[in-house]
């Protein structure tokens, strides 16, 4: 299967300026549009009874990359380097903001799914760049015992600046849209939910067509995105399942688990292919090989949409029980 899945890690697709433009003020309207429900009161009422929105923000931040880098050892004998970085990307990325509409959907606890979209979102260019340069470099370190993999080598500081201007701005000027003003932030609020989708799907079929159009062969095609879809589906089930069972195990209410659950397993996927397709932060001179993990962050993309839709229907058949 490693062989297999090497044919995607020797691919370099690459988006031309003006694809990459329009990725770029996609994923700005999308952040802002996020930002447009994110409230400073919403931060008072967290501080309030705090341990719900702790605990889902540690499973977003520390659970959900140490459970991809299991994963991702315990599939090391069949998965390449670049497929594994792949994952660990995914889980290091803040939650995607359709998980606020699935939370509702879902009977779930909607105050907290906002909380933690908006604090994941909020401190992203922190985080991001530190799990994945933590978490990858964990990798590195412990798969190299067989020499099997080159030394990680990530712009930290390159990184940090790019998500700082791809989500700090379109954030900022999202709340203070919805400060300065809050009537017409709520004529847009469902609109820019149901736009947020399309342009986020759209901004997910523009690069993942870049990526297969690099395949070349109809069976290797084939091959390579059945191989990675199912290492897609295996990786989200093991978010979504962190985020149900972390808030089991701290005992958290039946719409609090709800929520956690589809706000861990939903990833802002849309920013790891921005981040992938920005040579300032991913030099192809150094990383020359990384078609395996343009692959599972754009598969990522499309099937946790489907899976969050999943569960949160089977929560909203389901009574909430504390």
């Amino acid at each position: 299967m490693k062989e297999r899945l090497s044919i995607l890690d020797t691919l370099n697709p690459d988006l031309g300026s003006t694809e990459m433009t329009l990725v770029n003020v996609i994923l700005a309207l999308v952040m802002f549009g996020v930002a447009l429900g994110i409230k400073l009161e919403t931060f008072k009422d967290v501080f309030r009874k705090p341990k719900s929105v702790i605990v889902g923000v540690l499973m977003q931040w520390v659970a959900l990359p140490a459970v991809t880098l299991c994963v991702a050892l315990a599939l090391n004998a069949w998965i390449t380097p670049m497929i594994a970085l792949g994952m660990i990307l995914v889980a290091s990325c803040p939650g995607g903001n359709i998980s606020n509409f699935m939370s509702s959907y879902a009977k779930g606890n909607i105050e907290l799914s906002v909380s933690m979209t908006a604090i994941t979102t909020a401190f992203a260019p922190i985080i991001t760049p530190i799990n994945f340069w933590l978490f990858g470099t964990l990798y590195c370190d412990i798969t190299s015992l067989n020499n099997e993999i080159p030394t990680l080598v990530i712009p930290y500081n390159d990184m940090f600046e790019q998500i700082l201007l791809l989500l700090g701005i379109p954030i900022v000027a999202g709340m203070l849209f919805a400060h300065y003003f809050p009537h017409a932030t709520k004529r847009l609020m469902k609109p820019s939910q149901i736009l947020s989708i399309i342009l986020f799907m759209g901004m997910v079929v523009i690069s993942f067509t870049k990526v297969v159009t690099a395949l070349d062969g109809a069976e290797r095609i084939v091959v390579a995105l059945l191989i990675t879809f199912a290492i897609v589906v295996i990786h989200n089930l093991c978010a979504l399942s962190t985020g149900y069972f972390g808030a089991k195990l701290f005992r958290l209410p039946n719409a609090d688990r709800r929520s956690m659950t589809i706000e861990v397993g939903i990833q802002n996927s849309g920013l790891g292919l921005i981040l992938l397709f920005n040579e300032n932060i991913f030099d192809p001179a150094i990383w020359d090989n990384n078609g395996g993990m343009l692959f599972i962050t754009a598969l990522w993309g499309v099937w946790h949409i489907v899976s969050g839709l999943s569960v949160a229907t089977l929560f909203r058949r389901s009574k909430i029980a504390q």
